[in-house]
């Protein structure tokens, strides 16, 4: 079963705060409560300036509130490959890579990162999935010699993102971080503590997801700010994050894929693999690739100006419903409108003139290709 997370209750019903919430604090960020978590959503500098120190230089985000859980054993291998849509037989030692757990309907439970390190694999799961991932993970372990442990109370996540992010970890780390390549992983020191360091992120851009034991996150963070002061360095909130992972179209968990949003709507076909074998959800998948999904997720961008949010209707050019806006936002990158929605395959080519139900008014817009923002 999942862990407790080392959590301070500040009020009946309240979120839960991270070890590094007093330095927020200080900091004039201002918190709100994500997925049971007080966070930061933006410092005083604004999400607009964070989204752009990150694509120009680097920006600190406090992630803790992600679940980390180890798989180990002799059977970890079959195992995970049971339960998980990718190959992990193809995943080197060393590599950081992206899959799916699915339900047997082929809806997405969530999606993941899986790090082969030499004794265990090391997984990263959303923050809102955390309990639920581990009792699913738990409950296909039957008869199988692997174990399966939430290590959230114990570790601790920061990513630093950005393309100065190499400069600024560099000194505080271990080993030589020009020889490790994107979505790969090692095991050293930051600033003197021993880390996890993934090549992997959730904006677009290169950087870093560090993983250490809990106890040093305040002394990691002032480290990390202190060696990126002369490169630009900014602590980012939920919000730069949120356009930062939009602009790179990533999907968002409870938006993107969902319990109700199968792989191939969500366009993430890439990560099933049906070679492998047997796993859960496979069935229905391979006959949702042979029919076609009944939707596809496309990028919008908005013509005339309006924020396409989450749930709000999308329409064809000639005003019947085809889909909903999953996520939506302004791309200070892009400098547009833009968003991401699933709609009728039919009405999913790049070009396509659509429009987007706006408190009533429908407000044009246009079928886009994906990414929206693609670094250099």
């Amino acid at each position: 079963m999942a862990a407790r997370r080392r959590e301070t209750r500040w009020g009946e019903g309240m979120a839960n705060k991270t070890a590094l919430y007093n330095r927020h604090v200080a900091l004039n960020a201002r918190m709100v409560d994500f997925a049971g978590w007080l966070l930061p959503v933006q410092y005083p500098t604004g999400p607009k300036e964070e989204h752009r120190r990150v694509r120009e230089a680097a920006g600190l985000f406090d992630i803790d509130h992600m679940g980390q859980i180890t798989v180990s054993g002799p059977d970890a291998l079959a195992y995970l490959q049971s339960v998980m849509t990718a190959d992990v037989a193809r995943f080197a030692l060393g590599e950081a890579n992206y899959s799916l757990m699915c339900y047997a309907d082929g809806t997405v439970v969530d999606d993941v990162f899986i790090y082969r390190l030499p004794d265990r694999y090391f997984i990263a799961v959303n923050a809102s999935n955390n309990d639920k991932d581990t009792r699913w993970l738990e409950h296909h372990r039957a008869g199988l010699d692997v174990e399966v442990r939430n290590v959230s109370a114990e570790t601790y996540m920061l990513a630093l993102q950005g393309p100065r992010a190499e400069a600024i970890l560099q000194p505080l780390a271990g080993e030589d971080l020009s020889a490790l390549e994107r979505h790969h992983v090692i095991e050293t020191q930051v600033a003197g503590v021993d880390a996890i360091v993934g090549r992997t992120g959730y904006t677009g851009e290169d950087g870093f997801e560090l993983y250490f034991p809990a106890e040093h996150a305040g002394a990691v963070w002032d480290a990390l700010l202190e060696a990126g002061a002369p490169h630009g360095l900014l602590p980012a909130g939920l919000a730069a994050r949120d356009t930062l992972r939009l602009e790179a179209a990533l999907p968002l968990y409870g938006q993107e894929i969902s319990p109700s949003i199968t792989p191939f709507a969500a366009r993430l076909g890439w990560v099933v693999s049906f070679d492998k074998g047997p796993f859960v959800g496979r069935e229905a998948l391979l006959k949702e690739r042979l029919e076609g999904p009944a939707r596809r997720l496309i990028g919008l961008r908005m013509t005339e100006g309006g924020v396409a949010r989450h749930g709000y209707p999308i329409v064809s050019a000639e005003g019947e419903p085809i889909g909903e806006v999953t996520s939506g936002s302004y791309g200070p990158a892009v400098d547009a409108f833009i968003g991401l929605g699933l709609v009728a395959p039919e009405h999913a080519r790049t070009g396509t003139a659509i429009g987007v139900e706006i408190r009533g008014r429908v407000k044009p817009a246009v079928v886009v290709r994906l990414p929206f923002y693609k670094a250099s």
